[in-house]
Formats: structure tokens, sequence, C-alpha cells
């Protein structure tokens, strides 16, 4: 396979961090069983054999590019080269929210997605699941799928088994704060109320991407929460909010607010931080005392792909601890492969064979023990909690 390139480090877009300010109202529709597609109905003739193709769409800047051409991406060269398998590859997801309301007609009508392959944030990943708008990949043809993924991930509340979908990557949602001009440690979610703090302090917008840590921070466990909870979390916030300690709330633009000082603690995404210390050392990211969210976006198969047997192929192949190294040290996102840390400990590139010592790629035990999935937001609550959300930080 081709060599492992290096990330370039500079700051970059966030998939994570593209707002759903729409969630609760494109999906008005979620609970409808005319929307819902029986498991008899999901498959379509699969061309994969005499058709050597596949259509796979993913976020802007979530694979390894060539470092001389930036059209060329070495894994799914390799790949190419590997299977005969050609891989037309399109950054045409931006929002989660904007994605679905892209191809829901074609879902929800039986037809085509012209898509055999999607990467969609697991709180949307739940949606389509709920819905059976993807089918089940065949783990029979997914051996480094079956061996390798991170046991943590192995079971979310959404899709038992994991059997309608394969994380591409893994994050942790904690806090990222500026030690050099803040002159201490953070170390809970509770230390961004501190009195010194206001003003200088942003969350993020997301319903989905925020409610959890917020909610670990008093103490709740999020794989169980409850409606309550949810409201307490609000009741802090709206607090917060009249009392001006919390600056504003953001989507990925809170890396420059942290960047230029404007703001010295945020909620954050663990990618983004390291990414964010290749140019300032200063800038920490913590797991807070409480815990944080361990999140994942998702490789789904839609319903009636033609090239099912291609895109499993490829959803397995991602999962080779060689290949998931390549892209874990250029994305710098958790990587749901832990077998992929041995193969970068020994590399000769000294900053790859570092890469494998982080924590915020590869977690270990002792940060494992404070993550959390959290329990997905049900259809039936979605649109409350989405009004009284969106109600506080003026979305």
């Amino acid at each position: 396979m081709p060599a492992m390139t290096k990330y370039p480090g500079a700051p970059r877009f966030s998939r994570r961090s593209v707002l759903a300010g729409a969630a609760g109202l494109l999906l008005a529709g979620c609970g409808v069983p005319a929307a819902y597609v029986e498991p008899g109905d999901r498959a379509g003739r699969d061309l994969s054999r005499r058709d050597r193709r596949l259509d796979f769409a993913n976020w802007p800047l979530y694979i390894d590019t060539d470092d001389e051409d930036e059209s060329r991406r070495p894994t799914l060269d390799a790949f190419t080269d590997r299977t005969g398998i050609s891989v037309r590859y399109t950054e045409e997801i931006n929002d989660n929210d904007e994605f679905f309301g892209k191809i829901s007609p074609a879902l929800m009508n039986r037809q085509e997605t012209g898509r055999d392959l999607v990467v969609v944030s697991d709180w949307m990943a739940a949606r389509f699941v709920r819905l059976g708008w993807v089918q089940e990949m065949d783990r029979d043809r997914q051996p480094n799928v079956a061996r390798y993924l991170d046991p943590q991930l192995r079971r979310p509340a959404f899709d038992e088994g994991r059997r309608h979908s394969v994380p591409w990557q893994s994050g942790i949602t904690g806090i990222a704060y500026n030690r050099r001009k803040l002159g201490r440690e953070l170390r809970s979610v509770r230390d961004l109320w501190a009195a010194d703090l206001r003003g200088k302090v942003t969350l993020l917008s997301g319903l989905d991407e925020s409610f959890a840590l917020l909610m670990q921070g008093d103490g709740v466990d999020i794989t169980r929460w409850a409606a309550d909870d949810f409201h307490t979390v609000c009741d802090h916030v709206e607090r917060l909010v009249a009392q001006r300690h919390i600056r504003r709330f953001t989507g990925n633009d809170y890396i420059k607010d942290l960047s230029t000082g404007d703001v010295l603690a945020c909620q954050a995404y663990s990618g983004d931080v390291i990414q964010l210390q290749a140019d300032n050392p200063a800038i920490e990211f913590v797991v807070p005392e409480e815990g944080a969210e361990l999140w994942a976006e998702s490789l789904m198969i839609p319903n009636l792909a033609r090239h099912k047997g291609n895109a499993e192929a490829l959803v397995d192949y991602y999962y080779e601890p060689e290949v998931a190294a390549e892209l874990a040290a250029w994305v710098n996102y958790v990587c749901p492969v832990p077998a992929a840390r041995d193969v970068l400990a020994d590399s000769d590139d000294e900053e790859l064979a570092a890469l494998a010592e982080d924590p915020l790629i590869f977690p270990d035990g002792a940060m494992r023990r404070r993550l959390a999935i959290a329990r997905d937001i049900t259809s039936e609550e979605r649109t409350d909690f989405a009004k009284r959300w969106n109600g506080i930080v003026g979305l």
C-alpha cells in the first residue's frame, strides 16, 4: 500500500460542528408508518460482481489525500488497485439534516439514492435505522470489521450489534481551553462556570452535539438519561445565558475564538484540538472528571444500493489495521480500529509514532472508563426538545 502521509496540521472543517438547526422539523414524519420500509423491501439487485464500482458520499476533508496532489486519495487508490473496484467519491455531506433532506424523498418512495455508501453522525444514523432506510451488512464478508472494531463502539442503542452501521471515525466531546491565558487547569464541566470565565465560555449550539456533556457535568448517566435530566440542563443554561456567562453558542467557529483568545474555554471536539495544538501548544483538551461523550460517524448502505457487495468490501478494507492507521494519521480523530495503534507505533517516522501515544486518537484504559455513548433522542422527544434548546441558543 502507499506510504503513510502526514496530516498537514492546519485547523480545518469539522464534521461534528456543522449545526443541525432544523433537527426537529425535517423529521416531523420520522414516526409515520408510511415512511417505514420493511426489511424485505430494502435490498435491490446487487450488480457488484459484474459492475466493479461504487458511489461513496462523505464529508469534506474526511479522508487522506496525497501531499502533492490533493485530488488523489491514497487509501482509495490502493483499494482500487487491489480489487479492481473503482470508487466515485463525493464530498457532498455538509450537514446531517441537509443530506437527509436530499436523499429522503427517494428512500421514502422506495427509490434508489444513487449512493452505495454514506457517512452520517450516529444520531442521524439512528433515524435511518428506525425508518428502515439502510440495509444490514453481511459480516461474513467483513472479517476485519468483526475482528478489529473497537469494543466500545460495537453496541450503540440505536443499532443492536452494529448490523446496519460501521464507524468511519470516532471522537470525544469534551472541554478545550487556553491554559496559558487562563493560568490554571480545568478538570470538570463545573469549572466552566467559574466567575472569572464569565463571558469567555462558548457552548455548542447543536442539540445533539451539546446536551450529553452538560448532563455528565450534572452526574447523569448519559446511556439512560431521562427527560427531566434534559430540562434540568436547559434550566441551567438559561440561567447562564441570562447572567451573560456564556459568550455565545457556536459551530466550528469556536476554533477561531479559542485560537485568538476571545474565548478561554469551550465545548470542543477532540480531533479539532489536536489540529489546533500543532500551531498553539497552549490549547489543551480535557476529558472531564465526570466523563465525556464518545461519538461516531458511521458508514451505512442505503436501501436499493446497486453495489452493496462492493460497498461492504470497501468498509472492511478500512478496518485493516494498516489502512486504519493511514486514515487516522490524516484525520486525527479517535480511531475505531485500536489495532492501528501498533502500526503507527512501529513507524520509522517520529511524528507518526507519536500519534500512537496520543490518547485522543487511541484512548487508554483510564480515559475509556470516563467515556460513554449517549442514548439517542427518540423521535417522540425530538420536536419538543429541539424547540426548547433552539429557543435558548437562538436558532
